[in-house]
């Protein structure tokens, strides 16, 4: 077997960008300065392929002959006389998915027009940097596992200039996993002790608990469920194919047991006792129901709850599929892949639902702890800056790869993310509302098609994805749990998916998730009564893998689809003209068993009933007691409240984003027209998006968001109210129509069982509830239906590291344990995402001033309600009085600002929210180009203390500034007449922000180009 190294590199004369920018990156995230560092691509070519053959696909295919330069079994570094004193080369663990080494295998398969072996054929694919400084070894190992790789899936080789010209670069190819026989283990479940059953279900991963393994326990030692199993050539020992099925489905990441559990929850201030019989079926579905009962025929929701997303009718041409999702658990292990997998995985939901949607946009939402974090990092948490930027690129490089434009999203910082960050991606897809004079929205596969997968094949990285992402993260989290997913092998699959769909060569669609092909064809079994498959035809990228691995795998780019056995021939035919892999594993049965085969021989039989229904409810105990802070906060008066309100807009959570922003297509596909920055030059931070879902129409959608995990340390249930609100308020200022608004709620919590490990679990369990009763009571009177949602309850850390709890804690953030384990959870987060409709998409409003002149209203009632506000934040100041939106009084505000709006009346709309009304018009002012002078006296105001500083920072849920031309001054007070509002001020021709206070002195007089450049000032140099 010969084994062939290529070594790419820009040549000397022409700049190497990639080296330059690490070199930079190095310097900016770890203080380490370089003479210079040189960037070289390594592929390893493993084949008995001729020398010419090799110098071929390096010429044709690696290198650009312009500004590149090649080398074949010689270093390149040396061919070109390269100063270096360190050579660090990266290259993938074995197992791990190699995006570009697949790409480059492609590339050899055409050359040598047929396809690789892969048994003995591949190309690897590594990085090797060449560094010239004065630094030691240590600093080399320090670039490496800080910076350029990550240790769970690379691997990374260090040698000095000396040794590498003496000895050459010793590198181990990564190519298979270590290999396993085929082999199906079996356990005879009913010898098995408690502690034994706990043991195997910890060892295995499987994330299950006492009651659930003695479930499975009882199942499988049924004689009736046994004489079965014996006529297809089983026994009373359930294989690791079932019992890893079984767990993966059972898993909390799919079954949301919490979210279903029997809760019983007591409110310890008042005594209120409450049975809750599942917070999803009493809060959520129950609310949808009864605002699609109300609206009656104006419901426009099609299919909620029973698809990978939730589908409403658009109009009597298109409809619309929306799914959030959420990637935290891979993201804190592999920023990068984690975060790709997140977005092309949400891609699949859409692409999965109905008959399938062609992706017309994707939103994301990130939470870290600040990038400046400057102390120490518990075992296993890469730095945030780290995290950042590998979540930030993971999701540029899934989503711009796609052609899919990114037109949503924000980011919030919170030290507690550090455990876990999170990282929510969604997608929206347009559906034809009928297809082949069907309903588009629905689907279901039928006794005799044939359960074929379509797109990347089956490898290592994925498994017990579902089962891990349903734990804490620990130091047993394994690393198989991370995916890579691949972009480009997607794009491809969703174009033939495009065309196999209006062929109506399927009749089910779903995506190869969480769970792999044990949830896809689980789960579409349903639809047909049950499913046989055999393990054996499925395409693996490398040999060695198990059944149960096959079967658990979540390796991306994979969708399983129902084919009539009369039209699988024009099915494959089409996928192979198209590039795109198809393999048909099995059929579609009615006979309520998941048959799962390896070779012709029986691995598993799983009765529908039990492997999705058979789960035992949750018994949960849920106590709320508020938390205890100052309602009255002593506060000192500010001396300088222009330098307060330059600090509040530096804050992490209130300045410019641009730097992320810019990075992520919003434009392709041609429709989008509000984008995420607006204004004269185009850096303004828009309140939602707006996009033209249909050229040929004029009717558009609003995208929105709204995200306040600040307020969880008073009190959740006024969290999600006010996450509902500014979901609804933002998607209200650009013009989005609240009576064809339609919410997708994302719940991020903390573990919420109480367990040793978990002393307050009950009190996480009650704020849960209170954030869900609040869910219900807002959608209701706002009448904006759920249509999908998701929920991730385990966001924790959880270390032991012997720490002595009566010791000051030495990283500074979570709590020590009893037993010296060291935990930090998220605070409890909601992400409430609105998709809307706009009638006519050039009646979009944006946020930035237009003129001189015009005249500045505040819609809505400002309170003293600053608790978790910017302003006390920045004070370290705990307590005060939190927002409470008033929804009743903000519906009647909304629908006459959508009146106002669309009558022509508005010429600008920007919500109150983050830094309060300070920051509201800083931005609505240096956005636009205008300053603005606006007077504090003239403000609607509730509150016990009248002061400058909490009008000014008061972050009061509802509000919303608006300019008006001063000639439509009566008609916009005529329409607003029985609401609050107030004429606060004018948009200047003069470049600053003047605001009078209630004295009628001037207090803050600031020039709105400084203003930006300090709001801009933190992500700058980045």
């Amino acid at each position: 077997m010969n084994v062939f190294r290529i070594e790419v590199s820009s040549k000397p004369f022409f700049k190497d960008a990639i080296g330059a920018k690490i070199k930079r990156k190095i310097k900016h995230h770890l203080n380490i300065s370089l003479e210079d560092l040189y960037f070289i691509k390594v592929y390893l070519v493993e084949g008995n392929f001729s020398e010419e053959i090799i110098r071929i696909f390096a010429e044709s295919a690696l290198c650009d002959p312009v500004i590149q330069t090649y080398s074949i079994n010689e270093y390149v570094s040396l061919k070109l006389n390269f100063s270096f004193d360190w050579v660090l080369e990266i290259g993938y663990r074995p197992g791990v998915t190699d995006n570009e080494g697949k790409t480059a295998e492609e590339a050899l398969s055409y050359i040598l027009e047929r396809p690789l072996d892969t048994n003995k054929e591949g190309v690897y694919f590594a990085r090797q940097f060449l560094i010239k400084g004065n630094i030691s070894k240590d600093d080399v190992e320090r670039i490496a596992r800080d910076l350029l790789a990550n240790e769970l899936i690379e691997r990374w080789f260090i040698l000095h200039r000396d040794e590498f010209l003496k000895n050459g670069l010793s590198y181990s190819l990564p190519r298979v996993t270590e290999y396993f026989p085929p082999i199906v283990e079996k356990f005879l479940l009913s010898n098995f002790s408690d502690e034994e059953l706990i043991k195997l279900s910890q060892e295995r991963l499987l994330a299950l608990n006492l009651k659930e393994m003695k479930t499975i326990q009882k199942f499988f030692s049924d004689p009736k469920f046994i004489e079965i199993r014996k006529s297809y050539g089983l026994d009373s020992a359930i294989t690791d194919v079932e019992l890893e099925s079984i767990a993966q489905t059972w898993s909390e990441h799919c079954k949301h047991k919490i979210f279903n559990a029997k809760i019983f929850y007591k409110d310890l201030d008042t005594g209120e006792e409450l049975v809750i019989d599942s917070l999803f079926k009493t809060y959520i579905k129950k609310a949808t129901e009864e605002i699609r009962k109300e609206k009656g025929e104006k419901d426009f929701c099609l299919s909620v709850f029973v698809d990978n997303a939730g589908v409403i009718k658009l109009d009597e041409k298109w409809a619309l599929a929306f799914k959030v999702e959420t990637h935290n658990s891979p993201s804190a292990l592999d920023p990068y892949g984690g975060a790709l997998t997140g977005i092309v995985g949400v891609n699949r939901d859409p692409l999965g639902t109905g008959k399938g949607a062609k992706l017309i946009f994707n939103t994301d939402v990130f939470c870290f702890a600040p990038p400046d974090w400057d102390k120490k990092l518990p075992p296993r948490i890469l730095h945030p800056k780290r995290i950042f930027e590998g979540v930030r690129e993971g999701v540029e490089h899934g989503g711009n790869q796609s052609g899919i434009p990114t037109i949503n999203g924000s980011i919030v910082f919170d030290p507690r993310y550090l455990g876990k960050p999170l990282v929510y991606c969604g997608t929206g897809g347009l559906l034809p509302l009928y297809i082949n004079d069907e309903p588009s929205w629905k689907k279901g596969a039928k006794p005799g098609d044939l359960v074929v997968m379509i797109g990347g094949k089956i490898g290592k990285d994925g498994i017990h994805g579902a089962t891990f992402s349903s734990e804490a993260l620990h130091e047993g989290s394994p690393a198989t749990a991370v995916q890579i997913g691949d972009p480009i092998t997607q794009k491809k699959m969703v174009d033939f998916l495009m065309k196999a769909r209006d062929e109506g060569l399927y009749n089910s669609i779903t995506d190869n998730g969480a769970g792999g092909l044990s949830s896809s064809v689980g789960e579409m079994a349903k639809e047909s009564g049950g499913a046989e498959i055999d393990l054996s035809k499925a395409p693996l990228k490398y040999p060695g893998l198990r059944p149960w691995e096959i079967l658990l795998s979540e390796s991306q780019e994979r969708m399983t689809l129902a084919v009539p056995p009369d039209k699988i021939e024009r099915f494959l035919s089409l996928a192979k003209k198209m590039d795109v892999l198809a393999t048909v594993l099995g059929k579609f049965t009615n006979s309520g068993y998941f048959h799962i085969l390896y070779e012709g021989k029986t691995v598993g039989l799983i009765p529908l009933d039990f492997l999705h229904e058979g789960v035992p409810q949750l018994e949960l105990y849920a106590e709320w007691k508020t938390p205890s802070y100052p309602t009255k906060p002593n506060v000192e008066i500010p001396e300088d409240y222009g330098e307060i309100l330059k600090k509040v807009l530096k804050a992490y959570n209130v300045c410019s984003k641009e730097y992320v922003v810019t990075q992520y297509d919003h434009e392709v596909q041609g429709g989008s027209v509000i984008k995420p920055l607006t204004g004269i030059n185009n850096d303004g931070p828009s309140d939602a998006a707006v996009l033209r879902y249909d050229l040929e129409s004029e009717s558009g959608i609003v995208i929105a968001h709204g995200i306040c995990p600040k307020f969880s340390d008073y009190d959740t249930y006024w969290m999600a109210a006010n996450a509902i609100d500014e979901g609804i308020r933002n998607a209200v200022c650009v013009g989005g129509d609240i009576e064809y608004m339609a919410g997708l709620d994302n719940f991020c919590w903390c573990d919420p069982i109480e367990s040793e490990k978990n002393p307050d679990g009950k009190y996480k369990l009650a704020q849960l509830v209170r954030a869900n009763q609040a869910l219900y009571e807002f959608t209701k009177i706002y009448g904006v239906p759920c249509i999908s949602g998701k929920d991730s309850m385990k966001n924790d850390y959880l270390m032991y590291l012997g720490l002595n709890p009566e010791n000051e804690n030495p990283f500074g953030i979570g709590n020590i344990l009893p037993d010296g384990s060291l935990k930090i959870s998220v605070p409890p987060t909601l992400l409430f995402s609105v998709v809307a409709k706009i009638p006519k998409y050039y009646l979009a409003q944006t946020m930035d001033v237009k003129r001189a002149g015009d005249l500045v209203y505040i819609l809505g009632i400002t309170k003293d309600e600053l608790a978790g506000s910017e302003y006390f934040n920045l004070l370290g100041i705990k307590g005060g009085k939190v927002p409470k939106p008033d929804p009743y009084l903000n519906k009647k505000i909304y629908l006459r600002l959508r009146d106002a709006i669309y009558s022509g009346l508005i010429e600008s709309a920007h919500d109150v929210s983050d830094g309060g009304l300070g920051v509201t018009l800083a931005e609505k002012a240096f956005s636009g180009g205008y300053g603005i002078i606006a007077d504090l006296s003239a403000i609607y105001y509730e509150g016990e203390s009248l002061r400058d500083d909490f009008i000014l920072f008061s972050e009061s849920a509802g509000r919303i500034v608006v300019t008006v031309r001063k000639e439509k001054r009566e008609d916009f007070e005529a329409l607003m007449k029985d609401i609050p509002f107030s004429l606060i001020g004018e948009v200047i021709a003069d470049p600053f922000l003047i605001i009078k206070g209630l004295n009628g002195k001037v207090i803050i007089r600031e020039n709105i180009k400084e203003l930006k450049r300090i709001w801009k000032e933190p992500f700058s140099n980045w």
